[in-house]
């Protein structure tokens, strides 16, 4: 039988669906009919003209930029994976609930304070005679350029994800039955194998839509490419603003933006899929 919608919970609904018509769908309707406005003496005209697809999909500039960006951002999340993994398994194995709860309240912390702000702090570190140059110029080593470079854009990216990524983790080890741990320890399973063979395929979900929000994060991230990365190479999120200030083509930055939301949206879907799959429904 088909399902009855009572007005009851029409009323509760109400709220997000105007939320997503507001916040979602409207601009994205905009965008893609302003993808096909056409500019002429820097003032955009609306009409509904390709050129502004075709333009953008044949400069190699672009498609440099977009495999640039998947790539920075799908490393960025393998590695604030594996590294906040041993963080996220420390905090729900190994320390009781009450240092638990102060754990998760250190991580987060970081979210009171800008993002920009601590994109800035790490310039004082990077730097040439930034305060890592400095100690390891009193054993004779350096100075090492660490600003301005991809790795420093990795230390932005982990800036930004790494907290959430850890409290995500943790939300979905907490929850692991730990009675199938017991059971492997009984059958005489190590520690290091009962992770990879209990704990991380209990856990699947959680550890990748972790990884997917890093990857999200890190996919528009527009402040470390800049400021840590030296724009160098060159990040859509770049490309968009080189793009808005040469000639006011918010037209073709606005088809980059949706090539960045379709994306982001096959992204999570594939990883959304392998993360349930093979789950009881």
């Amino acid at each position: 039988m088909p399902r009855r919608v009572s007005l009851y919970s029409l009323t509760f609904s109400l709220p997000l669906l105007i939320w997503q018509l507001l916040f979602f769908v409207f601009p994205l309707v905009f965008l893609v009919a302003l993808s096909f406005w056409t500019v002429k003496n820097f003032a955009m005209r609306p009409d509904f003209d390709g050129v502004n697809w075709v333009t953008m999909y044949g400069r190699a500039v672009f498609w440099q930029a977009y495999g640039t960006t998947f790539a920075l951002a799908a490393s960025a999340a393998i590695l604030t994976s594996v590294l906040a993994f041993p963080c996220s398994y420390a905090i729900a194995f190994k320390l009781s609930e009450s240092a638990r709860r102060w754990a998760i309240f250190l991580m987060v912390i970081p979210f009171f304070t800008s993002y920009l702000v601590r994109v800035y702090s790490w310039q004082i570190f990077l730097s040439d005679r930034g305060i890592i140059n400095v100690v390891l110029g009193w054993v004779g080593l350096g100075p090492f350029g660490m600003l301005n470079t991809v790795g420093a854009t990795m230390v932005g990216y982990m800036t930004l994800a790494f907290p959430l990524v850890v409290l995500l983790q943790l939300f979905s080890l907490v929850f692991i039955d730990r009675s199938l741990i017991e059971a492997a320890h009984n059958m005489r399973c190590g520690r290091l194998r009962t992770v990879f063979e209990v704990v991380i395929p209990s856990a699947r979900v959680g550890l990748t839509i972790a990884a997917l929000f890093c990857f999200i994060l890190t996919f528009g991230d527009f402040v470390s490419p800049v400021y840590l990365g030296g724009g160098d190479p060159t990040t859509l999120s770049i490309l968009i603003t080189d793009t808005t200030k040469s000639g006011q083509q918010w037209p073709r930055a606005a088809v980059i933006a949706l090539t960045m939301i379709a994306t982001l949206l096959v992204v999570a879907f594939v990883t959304v899929r392998f993360a349930y799959k093979g789950r009881s429904k």
